[in-house]
Protein backbone atom coordinates (compact mmCIF):
# COMPACT_ATOMS: atom_id res chain seq x y z
CA UNK A 1 0.00 0.00 0.00
CA UNK A 2 2.80 2.40 0.90
CA UNK A 3 4.63 1.53 -2.30
CA UNK A 4 1.51 2.21 -4.36
CA UNK A 5 1.08 5.56 -2.63
CA UNK A 6 4.72 6.40 -3.39
CA UNK A 7 4.36 5.48 -7.07
CA UNK A 8 1.17 7.52 -7.39
CA UNK A 9 2.88 10.44 -5.69
CA UNK A 10 5.82 10.19 -8.09
CA UNK A 11 3.46 10.02 -11.05
CA UNK A 12 1.89 13.22 -9.83
CA UNK A 13 5.29 14.84 -9.32
CA UNK A 14 6.56 13.70 -12.71
CA UNK A 15 3.45 14.91 -14.53
CA UNK A 16 3.24 18.24 -12.79
CA UNK A 17 6.90 18.94 -11.98
CA UNK A 18 6.89 22.25 -13.79
CA UNK A 19 3.85 23.42 -11.84
CA UNK A 20 5.31 22.15 -8.58
CA UNK A 21 8.56 23.94 -9.21
CA UNK A 22 11.71 23.01 -7.37
CA UNK A 23 9.85 21.50 -4.41
CA UNK A 24 9.00 18.66 -6.77
CA UNK A 25 12.69 18.26 -7.59
CA UNK A 26 13.59 18.11 -3.89
CA UNK A 27 10.94 15.41 -3.41
CA UNK A 28 12.25 13.47 -6.41
CA UNK A 29 15.81 13.56 -5.04
CA UNK A 30 14.55 12.42 -1.65
CA UNK A 31 12.53 9.49 -3.00
CA UNK A 32 15.26 8.31 -5.39
CA UNK A 33 17.90 8.65 -2.65
CA UNK A 34 20.08 10.47 -5.15
CA UNK A 35 22.37 12.05 -2.53
CA UNK A 36 24.22 9.98 0.05
CA UNK A 37 27.78 9.32 1.29
CA UNK A 38 29.11 12.49 -0.43
CA UNK A 39 28.18 10.95 -3.77
CA UNK A 40 25.36 11.22 -6.31
CA UNK A 41 23.30 8.24 -7.50
CA UNK A 42 21.13 9.76 -10.21
CA UNK A 43 18.52 7.51 -11.84
CA UNK A 44 18.59 7.92 -15.62
CA UNK A 45 16.81 6.14 -18.46
CA UNK A 46 17.18 2.43 -19.26
CA UNK A 47 17.21 1.52 -15.55
CA UNK A 48 20.66 2.88 -14.87
CA UNK A 49 22.31 5.08 -12.29
CA UNK A 50 24.63 7.94 -13.16
CA UNK A 51 27.05 8.09 -10.24
CA UNK A 52 29.38 10.90 -9.27
CA UNK A 53 31.84 9.60 -6.69
CA UNK A 54 35.48 10.02 -5.72
CA UNK A 55 35.57 6.30 -4.82
CA UNK A 56 34.70 3.27 -6.92
CA UNK A 57 31.08 2.17 -6.32
CA UNK A 58 30.27 -1.39 -5.29
CA UNK A 59 28.30 -2.25 -8.41
CA UNK A 60 28.73 -3.58 -11.93
CA UNK A 61 30.37 -0.69 -13.79
CA UNK A 62 29.04 -0.24 -17.31
CA UNK A 63 31.11 2.85 -18.05
CA UNK A 64 33.63 5.02 -16.21
CA UNK A 65 34.96 8.52 -16.85
CA UNK A 66 38.12 8.91 -14.70
CA UNK A 67 38.48 12.55 -15.69
CA UNK A 68 35.13 13.64 -14.22
CA UNK A 69 34.66 10.80 -11.66
CA UNK A 70 31.47 9.60 -13.37
CA UNK A 71 30.18 6.01 -13.37
CA UNK A 72 27.26 4.33 -15.09
CA UNK A 73 25.85 1.25 -13.32
CA UNK A 74 22.57 -0.72 -13.37
CA UNK A 75 19.79 0.61 -11.15
CA UNK A 76 18.66 -2.34 -9.02
CA UNK A 77 15.56 -0.44 -7.83
CA UNK A 78 14.58 0.65 -11.37
CA UNK A 79 13.37 4.06 -10.31
CA UNK A 80 10.18 4.78 -12.24
CA UNK A 81 10.82 8.43 -13.11
CA UNK A 82 14.49 8.94 -14.05
CA UNK A 83 16.13 12.30 -14.56
CA UNK A 84 16.29 13.49 -18.15
CA UNK A 85 19.22 15.48 -19.50
CA UNK A 86 17.38 18.12 -21.48
CA UNK A 87 19.60 19.85 -24.04
CA UNK A 88 17.00 22.51 -24.83
CA UNK A 89 17.58 26.00 -23.45
CA UNK A 90 15.94 26.44 -20.05
CA UNK A 91 14.46 29.70 -18.79
CA UNK A 92 15.73 29.11 -15.27
CA UNK A 93 17.54 26.68 -13.02
CA UNK A 94 18.29 26.00 -9.37
CA UNK A 95 20.87 24.16 -7.33
CA UNK A 96 18.92 21.41 -5.56
CA UNK A 97 19.65 19.00 -2.71
CA UNK A 98 17.35 16.65 -0.80
CA UNK A 99 16.53 19.54 1.54
CA UNK A 100 16.73 22.86 -0.29
CA UNK A 101 16.69 24.59 -3.66
CA UNK A 102 18.13 27.99 -4.59
CA UNK A 103 17.49 29.55 -7.97
CA UNK A 104 20.50 30.96 -9.80
CA UNK A 105 22.49 30.76 -12.98
CA UNK A 106 25.80 29.61 -14.45
CA UNK A 107 28.29 32.45 -14.04
CA UNK A 108 31.17 30.84 -15.94
CA UNK A 109 30.89 27.89 -18.30
CA UNK A 110 33.03 24.77 -18.00
CA UNK A 111 36.31 25.10 -19.92
CA UNK A 112 37.31 21.56 -20.78
CA UNK A 113 38.19 19.13 -18.02
CA UNK A 114 40.27 21.40 -15.79
CA UNK A 115 38.02 24.44 -15.30
CA UNK A 116 34.60 23.32 -14.15
CA UNK A 117 31.69 25.74 -14.34
CA UNK A 118 30.72 28.15 -11.55
CA UNK A 119 27.15 28.58 -10.32
CA UNK A 120 25.85 31.76 -8.70
CA UNK A 121 24.34 30.04 -5.64
CA UNK A 122 25.87 27.71 -3.05
CA UNK A 123 24.52 24.70 -1.19
CA UNK A 124 26.16 21.68 0.39
CA UNK A 125 27.81 19.52 -2.27
CA UNK A 126 27.33 17.25 -4.06
CA UNK A 127 24.08 18.55 -5.53
CA UNK A 128 22.14 18.79 -8.76
CA UNK A 129 21.28 21.75 -10.94
CA UNK A 130 17.85 21.23 -12.46
CA UNK A 131 15.18 23.09 -14.36
CA UNK A 132 11.80 23.69 -12.71
CA UNK A 133 10.65 20.58 -14.62
CA UNK A 134 13.41 18.60 -12.86
CA UNK A 135 15.49 17.98 -15.97
CA UNK A 136 19.17 17.51 -15.12
CA UNK A 137 21.15 20.60 -16.09
CA UNK A 138 24.44 19.94 -14.26
CA UNK A 139 26.16 18.16 -11.39
CA UNK A 140 27.62 20.26 -8.57
CA UNK A 141 30.82 18.92 -6.99
CA UNK A 142 33.27 20.33 -4.47
CA UNK A 143 35.56 21.12 -7.43
CA UNK A 144 32.94 22.91 -9.51
CA UNK A 145 30.02 22.23 -11.84
CA UNK A 146 29.97 19.52 -14.52
CA UNK A 147 27.67 20.85 -17.22
CA UNK A 148 25.05 18.88 -19.12
CA UNK A 149 26.98 18.70 -22.40
CA UNK A 150 29.58 16.51 -20.67
CA UNK A 151 26.91 14.48 -18.86
CA UNK A 152 24.97 13.89 -22.08
CA UNK A 153 28.10 12.74 -23.88
CA UNK A 154 29.00 10.36 -21.07
CA UNK A 155 25.53 8.81 -21.17
CA UNK A 156 25.67 8.37 -24.94
CA UNK A 157 27.19 5.42 -26.75
CA UNK A 158 30.51 7.16 -27.25
CA UNK A 159 33.48 5.81 -25.23
CA UNK A 160 34.67 7.59 -22.09
CA UNK A 161 37.69 9.08 -23.81
CA UNK A 162 38.54 12.59 -24.94
CA UNK A 163 40.58 14.02 -27.79
CA UNK A 164 43.52 16.41 -27.52
CA UNK A 165 45.33 18.70 -29.97
CA UNK A 166 48.19 19.55 -27.61
CA UNK A 167 47.10 22.84 -26.04
CA UNK A 168 45.31 24.29 -23.03
CA UNK A 169 43.46 27.56 -23.52
CA UNK A 170 41.91 30.42 -21.59
CA UNK A 171 39.56 33.34 -22.20
CA UNK A 172 41.42 36.63 -22.25
CA UNK A 173 39.86 39.99 -23.13
CA UNK A 174 37.28 38.41 -25.42
CA UNK A 175 39.73 36.06 -27.15
CA UNK A 176 40.72 32.41 -26.77
CA UNK A 177 44.44 32.23 -26.00
CA UNK A 178 46.82 29.26 -25.82
CA UNK A 179 48.19 29.22 -22.27
CA UNK A 180 50.18 25.97 -22.51
CA UNK A 181 51.52 23.76 -25.30
CA UNK A 182 52.29 20.05 -25.10
CA UNK A 183 55.98 19.56 -26.02
CA UNK A 184 55.59 15.78 -26.31
CA UNK A 185 53.19 15.85 -29.26
CA UNK A 186 55.30 15.47 -32.38
CA UNK A 187 55.36 18.52 -34.67
CA UNK A 188 53.04 20.54 -32.43
CA UNK A 189 52.49 23.70 -34.49
CA UNK A 190 50.88 25.77 -31.73
CA UNK A 191 52.80 28.31 -29.67
CA UNK A 192 52.00 29.73 -26.25
CA UNK A 193 50.15 33.03 -26.73
CA UNK A 194 48.47 32.05 -30.01
CA UNK A 195 44.97 33.50 -30.42
CA UNK A 196 42.61 30.80 -31.72
CA UNK A 197 40.54 32.45 -34.46
CA UNK A 198 38.77 29.51 -36.12
CA UNK A 199 38.43 25.75 -35.77
CA UNK A 200 37.21 23.67 -38.71
CA UNK A 201 36.03 26.83 -40.45
CA UNK A 202 33.92 28.06 -37.51
CA UNK A 203 34.75 31.22 -35.60
CA UNK A 204 36.05 30.59 -32.09
CA UNK A 205 34.49 32.92 -29.52
CA UNK A 206 34.81 31.17 -26.15
CA UNK A 207 37.25 28.74 -24.57
CA UNK A 208 34.36 26.60 -23.30
CA UNK A 209 32.82 25.90 -26.73
CA UNK A 210 36.24 25.50 -28.35
CA UNK A 211 37.36 22.91 -25.81
CA UNK A 212 34.14 20.95 -26.24
CA UNK A 213 34.77 20.84 -29.99
CA UNK A 214 38.28 19.50 -29.37
CA UNK A 215 37.50 17.08 -26.56
CA UNK A 216 34.41 15.61 -28.22
CA UNK A 217 36.08 15.11 -31.60
CA UNK A 218 37.09 11.65 -32.82
CA UNK A 219 40.60 10.60 -31.87
CA UNK A 220 42.70 10.58 -35.03
CA UNK A 221 40.48 13.10 -36.84
CA UNK A 222 42.03 15.96 -38.81
CA UNK A 223 41.12 19.60 -38.12
CA UNK A 224 41.77 22.98 -39.69
CA UNK A 225 42.96 25.73 -37.34
CA UNK A 226 43.43 29.45 -37.86
CA UNK A 227 45.44 31.41 -35.31
CA UNK A 228 46.72 34.95 -34.93
CA UNK A 229 50.39 35.10 -33.91
CA UNK A 230 52.44 38.27 -33.64
CA UNK A 231 49.87 40.19 -35.66
CA UNK A 232 49.76 37.64 -38.51
CA UNK A 233 47.14 35.02 -39.36
CA UNK A 234 48.41 31.46 -39.77
CA UNK A 235 46.48 28.42 -41.04
CA UNK A 236 47.49 24.82 -40.40
CA UNK A 237 46.06 21.35 -39.84
CA UNK A 238 46.22 19.23 -36.69
CA UNK A 239 45.33 15.64 -35.91
CA UNK A 240 43.62 14.92 -32.60
CA UNK A 241 45.27 12.40 -30.28
CA UNK A 242 44.16 10.76 -27.05
CA UNK A 243 43.81 12.96 -23.96
CA UNK A 244 45.72 11.61 -20.95
CA UNK A 245 45.22 14.19 -18.20
CA UNK A 246 42.67 16.60 -16.81
CA UNK A 247 39.92 16.88 -14.25
CA UNK A 248 40.44 14.32 -11.47
CA UNK A 249 43.62 13.17 -13.24
CA UNK A 250 46.76 15.29 -13.09
CA UNK A 251 47.28 17.37 -16.21
CA UNK A 252 50.92 18.35 -16.69
CA UNK A 253 51.53 16.83 -20.18
CA UNK A 254 53.82 14.27 -18.49
CA UNK A 255 50.79 11.97 -18.28
CA UNK A 256 51.35 11.27 -21.98
CA UNK A 257 54.69 9.79 -20.91
CA UNK A 258 53.10 7.79 -18.12
CA UNK A 259 53.87 9.98 -15.08
CA UNK A 260 50.95 11.05 -12.88
CA UNK A 261 51.06 13.40 -9.88
CA UNK A 262 49.00 14.41 -6.88
CA UNK A 263 48.36 18.08 -6.10
CA UNK A 264 51.77 18.49 -4.41
CA UNK A 265 53.61 16.84 -7.33
CA UNK A 266 54.30 13.49 -5.68
CA UNK A 267 54.22 10.64 -8.20
CA UNK A 268 51.07 8.53 -7.71
CA UNK A 269 51.21 6.47 -10.91
CA UNK A 270 54.15 5.48 -13.09
CA UNK A 271 54.37 3.49 -16.31
CA UNK A 272 56.74 0.52 -16.47
CA UNK A 273 59.12 2.29 -18.88
CA UNK A 274 60.36 4.59 -16.09
CA UNK A 275 61.63 1.84 -13.82
CA UNK A 276 64.97 2.09 -15.60
CA UNK A 277 65.05 5.83 -14.78
CA UNK A 278 65.18 5.07 -11.05
CA UNK A 279 61.86 6.81 -10.38
CA UNK A 280 59.48 5.47 -7.73
CA UNK A 281 55.97 6.17 -6.49
CA UNK A 282 56.10 8.94 -3.88
CA UNK A 283 59.02 10.83 -5.46
CA UNK A 284 58.31 14.56 -5.42
CA UNK A 285 59.02 16.81 -8.38
CA UNK A 286 60.83 20.02 -7.35
CA UNK A 287 61.96 21.64 -10.60
CA UNK A 288 61.33 21.47 -14.33
CA UNK A 289 63.97 22.86 -16.67
CA UNK A 290 65.63 24.70 -13.79
CA UNK A 291 62.44 26.38 -12.54
CA UNK A 292 60.98 25.50 -9.13
CA UNK A 293 57.38 24.29 -9.36
CA UNK A 294 54.96 23.74 -6.49
CA UNK A 295 51.79 22.56 -8.22
CA UNK A 296 50.44 21.18 -11.49
CA UNK A 297 49.55 24.60 -12.87
CA UNK A 298 53.14 25.84 -12.51
CA UNK A 299 54.50 22.62 -14.00
CA UNK A 300 52.19 23.00 -17.00
CA UNK A 301 53.42 26.56 -17.44
CA UNK A 302 57.13 25.72 -17.64
CA UNK A 303 57.20 22.18 -19.08
CA UNK A 304 57.57 23.36 -22.69
CA UNK A 305 60.61 25.59 -22.17
CA UNK A 306 62.84 22.94 -23.76
CA UNK A 307 61.37 21.32 -26.88
CA UNK A 308 63.83 18.41 -27.18
CA UNK A 309 63.73 17.25 -23.56
CA UNK A 310 62.53 18.18 -20.09
CA UNK A 311 64.99 18.19 -17.19
CA UNK A 312 63.17 17.17 -14.02
CA UNK A 313 64.54 17.42 -10.47
CA UNK A 314 63.02 14.94 -8.00
CA UNK A 315 63.45 14.38 -4.28
CA UNK A 316 63.17 11.13 -2.29
CA UNK A 317 63.90 11.01 1.43
CA UNK A 318 65.91 14.27 1.15
CA UNK A 319 67.95 12.82 -1.74
CA UNK A 320 67.67 14.80 -4.98
CA UNK A 321 68.22 13.48 -8.51
CA UNK A 322 67.67 14.58 -12.11
CA UNK A 323 65.72 12.79 -14.85
CA UNK A 324 65.71 13.72 -18.55
CA UNK A 325 62.41 13.12 -20.34
CA UNK A 326 62.57 13.24 -24.14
Amino acid sequence: MFRLFTLLSLLFLNSFACQGGYNSCIAKIQDSKTIHDNSLYIPVKNNRLLIYSKTKPKAKILKYDPFLSLYLVPDPKKFAYPFEVNMRLQLGSAIVTNKRAKEGKILHNQVGLNRLAIYSEKLKTPALITSSCCSLEAIVTSDGVIQKEYIKRFLSKTPSTYADIGIRVKNEKGYVIVKARNPYIKDNLFEKGDCIVAFDGKKVTTASSFMRSVLFSKIGSKHRVRVKRNGKFINFSVVSSKRYGGGAISDTFLEQKGIYFDKTLHIIKLSKQFKSYGMLLGDQLLQVNGVTVKNQEELLQYIEDFKDFSLLLFERNKFQFFVNIK
